[in-house]
């Protein structure tokens, strides 16, 4: 699962259309490899008298500042340099045109999370790229235990 939690003052982010052009933005980057409904965007507006940025509030740089953490708990990247670079390389491409054009100051970080201590609707979502996941892919929401089989069945009768 990417949850993607974005802080922000009330100078950004101000309309619906502009946060959902993000979101799409960042859930078509990972509905390529993983069910859709895996990706969480929240947008948190933080007051400025609570938005500080180096012990001053962020509304006094005189542009909107947006603070990113994004975590990764469906798949882990192997710890290379390479790697990472290629994967914040995408991010910062994703971004580009919805905070870094519209003049935002910005900073993200992404934390990788033990997906053993991860579960949707009380379950264990299927391992990555398994057949289980693939069902889940199709369906777009977490199938219960019970409904796999059928599930199965009818994605192979595809």
């Amino acid at each position: 699962m990417p949850h993607w939690q974005i802080f922000h003052g009330p100078d950004a982010f101000q309309d619906d259309a502009h946060k959902q052009a993000l979101a799409r933005a960042i859930t078509a980057h990972y509905a390529r490899v993983m069910p859709a409904f895996y990706v969480v965007v929240n947008f948190i507006q933080v007051p400025h008298s609570s938005h500080f940025v180096g012990g001053e509030q962020a509304s006094a740089r005189g542009k909107p500042f947006a603070r990113i953490a994004i975590a990764h708990i469906h798949i882990n990247l192997p710890q290379d340099k390479n790697v990472y670079k290629s994967l914040t390389d995408k991010i910062d491409k994703l971004l580009k045109p919805h905070i870094d054009d519209k003049g935002y100051d910005w900073e993200y970080h992404i934390d990788e999370t033990e997906r053993l201590l991860w579960k949707i609707n009380g379950q264990a979502p299927p391992e990555w790229k398994s057949e289980d996941e693939k069902v889940w892919m199709s369906k777009n929401y977490p199938v219960p235990p019970g409904e796999m089989a059928q599930a199965r069945r009818s994605l192979s009768n595809l």
